[in-house]
């Protein structure tokens, strides 16, 4: 596929497709950054970074 140079009237819209065209779509239409954080509890009901945490303990302090 040839590559199609941009244009000063291009609309957003064909400069999308144009870019598309050559590199894919390979960004999200939103990021973790524009979502809510899960909310989400371990199934003892407890904080995930609190099973973090205990995992980064060393042994000898066990």
């Amino acid at each position: 596929m040839a590559a199609v140079p941009a244009t000063a009237d291009e609309t957003p819209e064909q400069r999308r497709r144009r870019l598309e065209a050559v590199f894919g779509d390979v960004l999200p239409e939103s990021t973790s950054d524009d979502r809510d954080p899960p909310s989400a509890r371990d199934r003892d009901g407890e904080d995930p970074g609190d099973a973090w945490l205990r995992e980064q303990v060393p042994p000898h302090h066990g």
